[in-house]
């Protein structure tokens, strides 16, 4: 594998005695990121060259974190290392999305303009509260505008040109 790696979770703690990894997702597509046969890259945010390439043999939701097993992992011994590190996945692992559909890291970074040119500022992160991704635009003065991820409101997305149009629906910004 070579390239670009992406996150799409961290390992915050083991889970029972039998290798298992409790994991916070960073991804919109974790039932496909997590799913058996998954390629990932463990790395160390300590020692970003402290790499450990696996793959998944299975996981399943748990509250609020996935719970995964790695291929040749079979107790906490073995998996204990690895608390904290982060989870990546390469370029080519990454599979085309649908018309419409956008990775983090396509949208974080792009100038939002609204319908009427107002330049609003930069995405610089994507939150996933509940119905829709919100998408938090960072403003040069003031307060950062949380934009929720609806039809009535993002009209437009150029992840080329990195630039997204937007309608400002009453009460957006105060």
């Amino acid at each position: 594998m070579s390239g670009k790696l992406y996150n799409v979770g961290k390992i915050v703690n083991t889970h029972g005695i039998r290798g298992e990894l409790k994991v916070v997702s960073q991804t919109d597509f974790p039932e496909e990121r997590f799913g058996k046969g998954s390629r990932l890259v463990l790395i160390d945010p300590n020692n970003e060259a402290n790499e450990q390439r696996v793959s998944v043999q299975g996981s399943r939701s748990h509250k609020n974190v996935y719970i995964l097993k790695l291929t040749g992992y079979d107790n906490i011994n073995e998996v204990l290392p690895y608390k904290g590190w982060l989870i990546k996945v390469s370029d080519e692992d990454r599979k085309p999305l649908e018309k419409g559909e956008y990775y983090y890291n396509q949208i974080i970074g792009c100038l939002v303009v609204t319908d009427e040119g107002e330049e609003l500022g930069s995405i610089s992160e994507i939150l996933a509260p509940g119905a829709n991704h919100v998408w938090v635009v960072e403003r040069a003065k003031g307060k950062p505008v949380l934009l929720p991820v609806i039809d009535d409101v993002v009209l437009d997305v150029d992840v080329e040109a990195k630039r997204v149009r937007v309608h400002l629906m009453e009460g957006l910004i105060d």
